[in-house]
Formats: C-alpha cells, sequence, structure tokens
C-alpha cells in the first residue's frame, strides 16, 4: 500500500494489505476506515443476513487490537464469536466477504481452517476466557514470553457461569500474558439482566471516578521510560485512588487481575492508549471497553435487539425481507401465553433470548412469571426445576444448539426427580447460514439417554399448538417440544395427520417410510410425486417420537424396505432406537437410515436438506432406487 496523501486519507479498503497496513493509518485514516467497514458491514449483512448490531459496535475495538497487537503472533480470541465480521475484513478476507454465511463462502465465526488469525472455533458464549487461559499457559510452557492473548467477552456473555471459573483461575495463576477485553453494551441478544449488569452499569455511571482515572492513565503514558517498577508503584496509587472512589476494589481486581477502565470504545486514541497500557503490566489484566451496540446504523442503534442475528433488510427502512410474526417460535410464544391465561401455575424462562424464542407476549402479559436468567442455560434448567418442585409449571425455551450446555442439569436435576420441565426446543434440526455451531442436530440424541423423557416434533404450527398443550397440561415429567427454524410454509399433507402420537398411511405397498417434523412434509410429497408415476409407498409419520412405540415396531415388521428419514444426528437419535427394536424383534428386511451425521458447514436450509438427503427430492431418489413400480 502507498498512502500519497496522510491527511486526506484517499484510499479503499482493497488497497491495503492487511492486517500489516492498519498499523501504518494515522487516526484520521482509522476514522474513515471505520466508517467504510460499517457500510460495508450493512451492505453485504442486507444480502445475506447474520449478525449486524454485535459487529457495529465493535469496529474501532477491533482495529485498535489489530494495531497494537501482532496477529497471529498474539492471540485474539473472541467469545461466541458472532462479533468477529470486522476481524475477518482486516485479516486478509475483505475481498471475500461478501460470501460470509454462504455455501463454500467464508463462516460467520471464527474459524481456524479458514484463517491463522481465527484462533479457536466458537459460538456458545462464556468460553474465551477459559479458552485464551490454556493458550496462555502453553506459551508459558513453550517459551514465549514475548506475546500476549487477548480474550473479548461481552457483558452478556459474563453472566455465564463458565466465564467466572476462568477469571477465577486465570487471576488466580497470575498468568503474565492474559487480557481480558469486556465489549460492555449493556446487551446480549436482549438486554442485559441481573446482578452482574447492574454492577458493570455502576461502573459504567461513575463518570467522576473514570474521568479522574483516565488522566491519571495518560499521565502514566506519556511519563518516558515508566518501567516495571515504576507500573507497581503507579498501580498501588491508581488501586489507592480507586478505594477512595470506590471504598473498595472491583470485582475484577479481587479476581487477581488489574482493573483498567472504563474506555470509550469508539475512541481509537482512547483504546489504543489503554491496550498499550495492559501490555505493560506484569499481571493479567482486565479491560473494560464501553461500545453502542448496532453504532453507525440508525435502526440497529434504535433496536439492537432486533438487529442481532438477522435475516435479509431493506438498508432504508431496516425493514426484514420476511416478516417474523410468521415463524414457529411466535406460534409458540403465543400458544404458551394463551395457555398461561388459563393456569396460574405456568411460567416462561429465558436465556437471554426473548424475541429470538417468541417470549415477548408472555413477558408483557404476565411480567410476574417471566424469567430472564441471562445466558445461564445451565441455571435457567436448575431454576425449572427449582419452580416444578415447588407446585409451578415452567417452561424454558432455548434453542437446540445452546441446550447442549445444559445436559448434567436436565440429567441430575430434572430427571432424576421427575420434576415437570417442559423445553420449548427452537432451532431444532438444520439451522443454515450458522454453521456448525448452530445445527440443531444433537438434542434429540442427548435427549434420547435421559430415562423418562418425553420429545414431541410436530410437523407444522397446528400441531406445535397441539404437543404444547398435551405437554404442559397432561405430561409429567421432563417434556420437550421441538420445533425448527422459520415457517411451516405450505403444508400439502391431510389435516387427519395431525395429533400427538403417530400417523399411518397404509398404501399395499411393502415399503415403509417414516419420518417426524417437519421432513415429513417432504415424504409426503415424495409418496404424492411417486404415486402418480407407479411407485407405491407407506408412511409413518411420529409426532411424540420418544418414547418409540414398539407397536409401530411390530407394524413395520411385515415390510421388505423400512426407510427411516431423520433430521437429526441419527446416532442415539430415533433412526437408530427405531432401527435397534426392528432387529430385536426379528426383522428380516433392509432397513435404510437417512440423516445428518456429522457437523453442517453454512449454506441455506433447503441446501442442506438436500446434501442430507431430506429434501422431496432425495426422498424420491430413495423410492425409485428400493420401491417396486406397479
Amino acid at each position: 500500500m502507498s498512502i500519497t496523501n496522510q491527511e486526506s486519507g484517499e484510499y479503499q479498503l482493497k488497497d491495503l494489505n492487511l492486517p500489516e497496513d492498519l498499523k501504518k493509518l494515522n487516526f484520521y485514516q482509522c476514522r474513515k476506515l471505520a466508517k467504510e467497514i460499517r457500510s460495508l458491514l450493512v451492505r453485504v449483512i442486507s444480502r445475506n443476513g447474520g449478525h449486524l448490531a454485535s459487529n457495529l459496535g465493535t469496529v474501532e475495538l477491533t482495529m485498535a487490537l489489530h494495531r497494537v497487537f501482532e496477529s497471529p503472533k498474539d492471540k485474539i480470541i473472541w467469545d461466541v464469536g458472532h462479533q468477529c465480521y470486522t476481524h475477518k475484513i482486516l485479516t486478509g478476507r475483505a475481498g471475500q466477504f461478501a460470501t460470509i454465511r454462504k455455501e463454500n463462502g467464508i463462516a460467520g465465526f471464527p474459524k481456524p481452517e479458514e484463517s491463522e488469525h481465527d484462533i479457536f472455533i466458537s459460538g456458545h458464549s462464556s468460553t474465551s476466557i477459559s479458552v485464551a487461559c490454556g493458550i496462555a499457559e502453553a506459551m508459558r510452557m513453550q517459551g514465549d514470553t514475548q506475546h500476549h492473548v487477548i480474550a473479548v467477552i461481552g457483558d452478556g456473555a459474563l453472566t455465564g457461569g463458565m466465564a467466572f471459573e476462568g477469571l477465577n483461575n486465570g487471576g488466580k495463576k497470575k498468568m503474565k500474558n492474559l487480557i481480558v477485553i469486556l465489549n460492555d453494551n449493556n446487551m446480549s441478544i436482549s438486554g442485559n439482566v441481573g446482578a452482574v449488569s447492574g454492577y458493570l452499569r455502576s461502573i459504567r455511571e461513575s463518570e467522576e471516578y473514570v474521568r479522574r482515572k483516565q488522566q491519571l492513565e495518560k499521565n502514566l503514558m506519556n511519563t518516558p521510560g515508566v518501567g516495571t517498577h515504576a507500573v507497581r508503584v503507579l498501580k498501588k496509587t491508581k488501586d489507592s485512588f480507586k478505594r477512595v472512589m470506590f471504598q473498595q476494589a472491583t470485582m475484577f481486581e479481587q479476581f487477581g487481575f488489574v482493573y483498567l477502565g472504563p474506555v470509550d470504545g469508539h475512541n481509537m486514541q482512547e483504546l489504543e492508549e489503554v491496550l498499550r497500557t495492559a501490555k505493560r503490566y506484569d499481571a493479567p489484566v482486565f479491560i473494560h471497553v464501553n461500545t453502542v451496540k448496532g453504532k453507525g446504523y440508525l435502526p440497529a442503534e434504535k433496536n439492537p435487539s432486533l438487529f442481532h442475528g438477522v435475516p435479509k433488510f431493506d438498508i432504508i427502512t431496516g425493514n426484514p425481507e420476511v416478516s417474523g410474526n410468521d415463524c414457529y417460535s411466535e406460534i409458540f410464544g403465543k400458544e404458551l401465553t394463551e395457555m398461561a391465561a388459563q393456569d396460574k401455575r405456568i411460567c416462561a424462562v429465558t436465556a437471554a433470548m426473548t424475541f429470538g424464542t417468541g417470549l415477548q407476549y408472555f413477558q408483557e402479559q404476565f411480567p410476574e412469571r417471566f424469567y430472564d436468567v441471562g445466558i445461564a442455560e445451565q441455571h435457567a434448567v436448575t431454576f425449572s426445576a427449582g419452580l416444578a418442585a415447588a407446585g409451578m409449571i415452567p417452561v424454558f425455551a432455548v434453542y437446540s444448539t445452546f441446550l447442549q450446555r445444559a445436559y448434567d442439569q436436565l440429567l441430575h436435576d430434572v430427571a432424576i426427580g421427575k420434576l415437570h420441565v417442559i423445553l420449548g426446543i427452537d432451532r431444532a434440526g438444520i439451522v443454515g447460514e450458522d454453521g456448525e455451531t448452530h445445527q440443531g442436530t444433537f438434542d434429540v440424541p442427548m435427549l434420547t439417554s435421559i430415562p423418562g423423557a418425553v420429545i414431541y416434533s410436530p410437523a407444522c404450527y397446528e400441531e406445535l399448538r397441539l404437543c404444547m398443550r398435551r405437554a404442559v397440561r397432561e405430561d409429567t415429567g421432563l417434556t420437550a417440544v421441538r420445533y425448527p427454524r422459520g415457517n411451516d410454509k405450505a403444508m400439502t399433507f391431510p389435516k387427519e395427520h395431525l395429533n400427538t402420537e403417530y400417523t399411518f398411511t397404509e398404501s399395499g405397498s411393502d415399503m415403509l417410510m417414516i419420518s417426524y417434523g417437519r421432513v415429513y412434509q417432504a415424504l409426503w410429497e415424495a409418496h404424492c410425486t411417486c404415486e402418480k408415476i407407479g411407485y407405491q409407498t407407506s408412511l409413518l409419520k411420529l409426532t411424540r417420537i420418544f418414547p418409540v412405540m414398539e407397536e409401530l415396531v411390530e407394524k413395520a415388521l411385515s415390510y421388505r424396505i423400512v426407510m427411516f428419514f431423520e433430521e437429526s444426528s441419527g446416532y442415539g437419535g430415533i433412526s437408530t432406537i427405531f432401527g435397534s427394536l426392528l432387529a430385536q424383534y426379528g426383522f428380516k428386511g433392509r432397513y435404510v437410515r437417512v440423516s445428518a451425521d456429522c457437523f453442517l458447514k453454512q449454506a441455506s436450509v433447503p441446501a442442506l436438506l438436500e446434501k442430507s438427503e431430506l429434501s422431496a427430492h432425495a426422498v424420491c431418489r430413495y423410492i425409485y432406487a428400493y420401491g417396486n413400480k406397479d
């Protein structure tokens, strides 16, 4: 890169050799680049969908990190990872950014196989500090004392217990090359809740303390020849000053970290000053950075929750291409609210996903029975167990991929005590563009290992309503209702097939096809298509998918071919359990199991269903291959 006019900054993002050229820019040029990056973020995400507000809020922070540190020798760990878009742009992927979250494009989360600058794959929250502690210790043992490990964690993710486990060990071990940066925007996906949020707010609002401390730190930065001894002396001065202001050290200092901040996360000069100060400490450092979620795009600044993860949208108005009023989450939330009006024992629980799970209607109508526990799925499950133990009926709405974090609580705190806790498992099955970390293909194998669990998988909106009513009003113990992302589109199978148990459609064929959830629509379409050209098939639609009813296994014994199509990992899934029971009953025919048995990379849902051979076209191919034409 050759910058000929340092004052005007007349260059474009595409002309920069990144991240190296980033260090050559002055602050005026950095501000210009930040504006260009935000424009690129809005333009691409409006076409591709993705995480907008969180990325808009971390542009300057990401730039400052890459200007002060030397990636990948210095390791930057992104908690959750959905705020890594600017990081990708600044590490040689600006030219590929238009492909983000697209099939064969770059991923929407950090991915080490994609770039050496992506240190650790992440998609779930509260993990970065633990990862950073491990890498910091490995670097120490390998003799690298020159470089740092930087964990960037949001204030929403800080509510997760694992974050405090990491802080506890990082501070205890006095990891000298560990820096934790808190990206504090007072938001997770929904607005932050709880004592941690209140504590951080009290620090943010201590303006006099912040003003004086920042001036002190600036003076330190301008002091020539500041060495280790001087830093220690001045740190003691700063700590004494802080005790006068707060009457106690911050929580992070009590964990063993040097606390710096709060800092304006959109002021490049302040950010770089505090980062350079952190590098000089011979101790673990915690930097508190205040940012604005959605910064630079007015619709996102006004509604950061709505612009956290978005579909395609119109840039001028901010309106999404597809209305959120027509999706499984909305149907779930509205139905639960109606049931709660009839039963005062019903409570709704979410882990920082009020809007994502459709619970905003419940929150508005019954705030005294609505609980947002923050990003804390383990606590949410055990909290629900406590509600159930005291006679309430808790419904925990959670994305399939995040439910994985609470397996022990489901098993130990709910199932053993036979407590009636209902799970609304949103985003079950193939999710699409968010990729491997977010596909909901493991909740079924996880839950089938728990004795006494009951699982429903409705095939459409009306069946979702039926299953919810039964799960809440009739079932006991751990009960799950799982449903996919998006809408049910055009339901073509007969309404007579709607139920909470199963539907058997016999045609006199020696081939039986089995499925559940939205894949049954594919089976029905394939059945109708193939019937027109003389291929007959019988169908079994499961609605209560677990426990598997042995009477259905007995019915399947008479068929020459039994084929099970499952939008889930088959290992431990219903298709495997059904096949095992068939074998026990002495099945002599051929059993074919089609399921999603790998980590699915980002692509559209239709593309991934086709790739997993769960589309109507794929089912037709199986019918042609194994069926008998009349």
